[in-house]
């Protein structure tokens, strides 16, 4: 099955360089010149990801991305001019996957839609590979060097969370409302308390790898090179 990438972006231009490198790759592509006609391709289009510029009329990229991240799990690409840490601050709390400002390399651009799409077939899978660290969401259980562990399922949850899209920036408030649900009446403090155990756990267990503060945004999974 074809690849099926959602292209937004009101500069036509923009659109039809993007077409033209993702057809050459065989990706299957849809364009939207704004956020609100994205929206009506995300409800009636399978889409696999989307690369969604910042500024647009009707809906701008960071208010897509965040409807995205809460009614689809692809992964998303934001595109911008702008190339302050401000603006890519917004881009992360939104919940963009990565971001690449323009004008962009061709080539470095579909780098990482392949990264990204290789983390995210990672999510449908029951098994999840840290190196030789193997996390079983059917059995709910870690398995580090052969010797098995049975943590608190908040913090199972959590970690399988964070490892289903390494290198993946979640806020706080992100993995509060996947994890504990929309309607938990506890703060973000939760989130950091398991943090702190899951680290505590299993930092003198393994090296494959870390999970890593991002001051004022949240956490990430970084798997190690072995």
């Amino acid at each position: 099955m074809k690849t099926h990438v959602l292209v937004t972006d009101d500069d036509p231009h923009i659109r039809e360089l993007l077409r033209f490198i993702l057809e050459k790759e065989v990706y299957t592509v849809f364009e939207a010149e704004d956020g609100a006609q994205a929206s009506i391709i995300l409800e009636n289009e399978q889409v696999h990801l989307a690369i969604v510029d910042v500024m647009m009329p009707a809906k701008n990229g960071l208010e897509l991305c965040q409807e995205i991240r809460i009614h689809y799990d692809i992964p998303v690409i934001m595109l911008t001019a702008k190339g302050e840490i401000e603006d890519k601050e917004k881009g992360f709390l939104s919940g963009t996957d990565d971001y690449l400002v323009k004008p962009f390399e061709p080539k470095e651009l579909l780098f990482r839609i392949k990264a990204l799409l290789r983390r995210y077939q990672m999510v449908s899978s029951e098994i999840i590979k840290l190196n030789k660290t193997v996390i079983n969401r059917k059995s709910y259980e870690v398995i580090v060097d052969d010797k098995v562990y049975i943590i608190p399922l908040k913090e199972f949850e959590l970690l399988s969370q964070l490892a289903s899209h390494p290198g993946r920036i979640f806020t706080r408030e992100q993995l509060l409302q996947f994890i504990w649900g929309i309607d938990y009446e506890g703060g973000v403090r939760t989130v950091d308390v398991h943090i702190k155990r899951l680290r505590e756990r299993f930092n003198d267990k393994t090296d494959d790898f870390n999970i890593t503060t991002i001051r004022g945004l949240g956490y990430k999974l970084q798997v190690n090179k072995q």
